[in-house]
């Protein structure tokens, strides 16, 4: 009996070793965390009727219109993304939504990927209603990079190495889910990390 005890009490602190082990490796070594991971929706929630596929390490959605949501809120962070993107894609990176059913820019911020969007100073790497760009980086036909800092009220974005939005000011959100936006072509994501502040 006293050998099955110990036998139990080691194999109980190597469970719990593994488990430890598989936790601390969701945060990378920058502090970074992975939100996607390219083989499952973990974390996300599907609105609306954009067609979402999963695997080869990426999340693409080629319909639209709809969001994935993430389940947890953020405040205060920095997104990484890498994005590809038809010239005439649609879509966009969320942050701080407030209706986590009915994402819109009028109720987040909407962190712009549409190249071709008619109103060119909200077109792609501006937020939405709050900073403008000029001149519209393109990110059609390639693969992009893509950095979002919200703290508090200020706001920067910074895309393929170029600073888009330098110093966004807007308070009308203070945290929130995180959504991905499919509202036309075709658009693809690799990489989604994010570092809270």
């Amino acid at each position: 009996m006293k050998r099955l005890n110990q036998y139990l009490a080691m194999l109980a602190i190597c469970i719990s070793a593994l488990f430890c082990g598989n936790l601390a490796s969701a945060q990378n070594t920058d502090g970074y965390v992975d939100l996607i991971d390219g083989v499952s929706l973990n974390g996300w929630n599907i609105i609306g009727t954009a067609s979402w596929t999963i695997g080869n390490g990426l999340i693409v959605g080629d319909k639209p219109s709809g969001f994935l949501v993430s389940n947890k809120s953020y405040k205060n962070f920095i997104i990484k993304a890498e994005f590809w993107a038809e010239s005439n894609t649609n879509s966009g990176i969320f942050i701080r939504c407030q209706d986590a059913s009915k994402v819109t820019s009028a109720n987040s911020y909407e962190i712009n990927i549409w190249d071709t969007r008619p109103e060119q100073a909200y077109a792609t790497g501006a937020i939405v209603d709050v900073a403008k760009v000029n001149p519209v980086p393109k990110a059609g036909g390639r693969w992009n990079t893509m950095e979002i800092t919200a703290n508090g009220s200020q706001f920067k974005v910074v895309m393929n190495d170029v600073v888009t939005v330098a110093n966004g000011q807007d308070s009308k959100f203070s945290d929130g889910p995180i959504a991905l936006q499919s509202a036309g072509g075709v658009v693809k994501f690799r990489k989604l990390q994010i570092k809270p502040l």
